[in-house]
């Protein structure tokens, strides 16, 4: 899993020590010494906003041949300007939303 983090100064994305400290994360990096604070406010990935809704997406598996299953469900958080159509769905259904992609059987 590619890291989502990485050091403006260098470029490293594998040598970063962070301390949690309430909602920020401290991250040092460990190739150049630069110390710099990371939020851990939710926020829309489009507009920036941090006025997000908390949801739950489904993560499927393929279970016997063509049969999935739901695996087990992650936190995603939706915007109410750029995600409003499918937290709308999520509201409506009360249920979690289907996953972005279908799980594919690889052909040979």
């Amino acid at each position: 899993m590619a890291s989502d983090t990485i050091c403006a100064n260098c470029g490293e994305e594998e040598r970063l020590k962070g301390e949690r400290h309430g909602e920020t994360i401290t991250i040092t990096c460990e190739q150049c010494g630069l110390v710099w604070d990371r939020d851990l406010t939710p926020r829309c990935p489009t507009c920036g906003s941090t006025d997000v809704r908390a949801a739950f997406q489904s993560v499927l598996e393929k279970s016997r041949g063509t049969q999935l299953s739901i695996q087990s469900m992650r936190l995603i958080h939706l915007c109410p300007t750029c995600d409003a159509d499918r937290l709308a769905v999520y509201i409506k259904s009360n249920t979690p939303l289907p996953p972005d992609e279908l799980p594919v059987t690889p052909r040979d």
